[in-house]
């Protein structure tokens, strides 16, 4: 017999459908959308003559900036697909190409695509099953694309999924619309002197920084996207030298933050006191309010915002609404707010708000003199290489002017 359900969408093909003729208009049109959405695309499609394209969602919530590197100049942003049907698709590939020629610049798939996926929302036990992707959920693509050759002024996607299961198994394509992509991150001045400096959480495919999420207002955003942890150490590799519960024995605290560009301060926060260097050591509880402890947000033009996160107490020497020069002392770093041990906090974002923000690239000139796995683990060094106009890359060892 039947189902209900399938006779709705049966008949509803045959109404959508006048001998070989769909006339997509008016009420019939919203009637065929609203019976082939409640049923399942995939099921309504088999049982008409009617055929659309996969009921997703495929979006790219912040276009992408090309970043230069040491390893090249890159994309990193990221492609929500939302699953608008009842029945579960099976993630098979995602293709970047280039707009308008559709040429592939980059392809995910199989384990590659596993490592790019994130679920939000899903258990961690599940997290082995993130590329089957259940009616209603969504799954995030973390995308860091290497380019060749100069970069295409625009993207676009092509997502193949499968669905069903056994013989009926079908594939599907999905190609999105064209992103723009913006061809030069915004020039910066160092936010700190000299060094050793380790770019710790630095940007990479898979750091802390790059792949948080975090929903303000309503909206999700990566503030953090390019985000830097400045940790100055030894040559011994150390972060610190005596007792490690005292933040007056690491290198980097009370060491000068400086204004990378000048700018207008737009926000600020004092007096969050320091915490006692730990994994779990925090003087005062973690609130959006204090997630970056005493804080320093400058308006560096264009739509641009330099935030500097974990300045020690009572060290700010900036006001709100104060007009600041490129090199300026805005602060001293400190150990404050979601902070382990002393160091500073730098990214650069689209907006006023530490976390509701979406990061963007930078570039600035440094010089790399070694690189380390991890922190906290061995490090190399190497001689000095000058990088010119380069945002610096996860776990680097750097120097400022």
């Amino acid at each position: 017999m039947e189902s209900p359900a399938n006779t709705q969408v049966r008949q509803a093909g045959n109404a959508c459908s006048v001998r070989g003729k769909s006339p997509f208009t008016g009420p019939l049109f919203a009637l065929c959308l609203s019976v082939l959405a409640a049923a399942g695309a995939p099921a309504a499609y088999a049982q008409t003559n009617i055929s659309f394209p996969p009921f997703l969602e495929m979006r790219v919530p912040k276009p992408p900036t090309v970043a230069a590197s040491e390893k090249g100049p890159l994309l990193a942003y990221e492609v929500h697909v939302t699953n608008f049907t009842p029945q579960p698709i099976n993630l098979k590939k995602l293709e970047v190409m280039a707009s308008p020629d559709q040429r592939v610049v980059f392809t995910l798939s199989d384990s590659g695509l596993m490592r790019a996926v994130s679920r939000p929302g899903m258990a961690p036990a599940a997290q082995a099953e993130r590329l089957k992707v259940n009616g209603g959920l969504r799954a995030v693509v973390f995308l860091w694309v290497p380019l060749t050759g100069a970069a295409p002024k625009s993207i676009q996607h092509r997502l193949t999924i499968e669905t069903g299961t056994g013989d009926s198994v079908r594939t599907q394509t999905l190609d999105g619309a064209a992103v723009p992509v913006t061809a030069q991150a915004v020039a910066i001045g160092p936010p700190l002197r000299g060094g050793t400096w380790l770019a710790a959480n630095g940007p990479s495919d898979a750091s802390g920084h790059r792949r948080t999420i975090v929903p303000i207002s309503g909206t999700p955003a990566i503030a953090q996207r390019f985000a830097i942890d400045w940790v100055k150490i030894s040559d011994e590799d150390k972060t610190y030298k005596g007792d490690s519960l005292k933040n007056e024995s690491y290198h980097a605290e009370g060491l000068d933050a400086l204004a990378v560009a000048n700018g207008t301060v737009v926000e600020v926060k004092d007096s969050i006191p320091e915490n006692v260097p730990g994994i779990n050591s925090r003087a005062v509880p973690i609130t959006l309010e204090t997630v970056g402890g005493n804080h320093v947000i400058i308006d560096i033009g264009g739509g641009y915002y330099a935030f500097y996160a974990h300045l020690k107490p009572g060290s700010l020497k900036v006001k709100l609404g104060d007009q600041v020069k490129r090199g300026q002392v805005i602060g001293l770093v400190g150990n404050t707010g979601n902070s382990t041990e002393p160091h500073l906090h730098f990214h650069v974002a689209d907006a006023n708000s530490p976390l509701g923000s979406e990061g963007v690239p930078y570039r600035l000139d440094f010089e790399v003199v070694g690189h380390c796995t991890t922190f906290g683990a061995t490090c190399q060094r190497s001689a000095p290489v000058t990088r010119k106009g380069e945002v610096p890359l996860e776990n680097a060892l750097i120097r400022f002017p």
